[in-house]
């Protein structure tokens, strides 16, 4: 319990503890559930007819009236949508958990870190602990937002909703729904916990962590130049 308070006070404190005795159970739990309960309280309040509707206003494609209506009648309602969502999204999560480790214990090996398997799914983990905190602010939205409305304008720790509101359209809008500012944050957390491992310089330690960002925000980036 002292880990989950001290990841966001003393968090040197709490990487030197997961050096020697690396776990990552607790903060994959705890991600993951909230996860899963923000789009159970969503789809189970929001307007199951709005929501078709805005999805595929959404979608961007231009269709007639009878293909409007046959997506409708194949879309699944708000409340399946829920519960599907709920229950892939630990699946989701441990996914992207393994990929991030991955890259950490083969930035380990290539820098002669001494980061094991264990550790990089551990230093993946606990360093998106702040993302929580996003999550719980939507939850928020949830419990406060009429039932039309869009599950992204909840999301008030993202470039979009929070600094713009960027039509539907735009090229950006998926780049700005997507950039967390609490992703910093976790930025942070792991050249903190990279430093404290590899006893390595401050450049080497934020070079490891910012490049995951570099690589899926500039192919955001290019997609949003060349596609969009």
């Amino acid at each position: 319990m002292s880990q989950l308070i001290n990841i966001f006070l003393e968090p040197g404190k709490v990487f030197a503890e997961l050096k020697e005795k690396p776990t990552f159970i607790v903060p994959f739990i705890l991600i993951s559930v909230a996860m899963s309960v923000l789009f159970l309280m969503y789809f189970s309040k929001v307007d199951s007819a709005w929501f078709t509707d805005f999805a595929i206003s959404a979608s961007g494609r231009e269709m007639s009236a009878a293909e409007i209506s046959q997506m409708k009648n194949m879309m699944p309602s708000a409340e399946k949508i829920g519960y599907f969502y709920a229950a892939v999204m630990p699946i989701g999560m441990a996914i992207i958990f393994l990929v991030v480790s991955l890259y950490y214990f083969i930035a380990g090996k290539v820098s002669g870190s001494a980061v094991g398997f264990k550790q990089a799914i551990s230093l993946a983990t606990w360093t998106s602990m702040p993302l929580l905190l996003g999550t719980i602010v939507a939850l928020v939205g949830v419990i406060m937002m009429s039932p039309q409305t869009a599950l992204d304008s909840l999301m008030l720790t993202h470039i979009d909703p929070l600094i713009v509101q960027l039509p539907l359209d735009s090229r950006w809008k998926t780049l700005a729904k997507s950039l967390d500012l609490l992703s910093i944050w976790c930025i942070f957390l792991v050249a903190l916990g990279w430093k404290t491992w590899g006893k390595t310089s401050w450049i080497e330690a934020i070079t490891v962590a910012v490049i995951p960002s570099i690589v899926i925000y500039g192919a955001m980036v290019l997609w949003a130049l060349v596609v969009g």
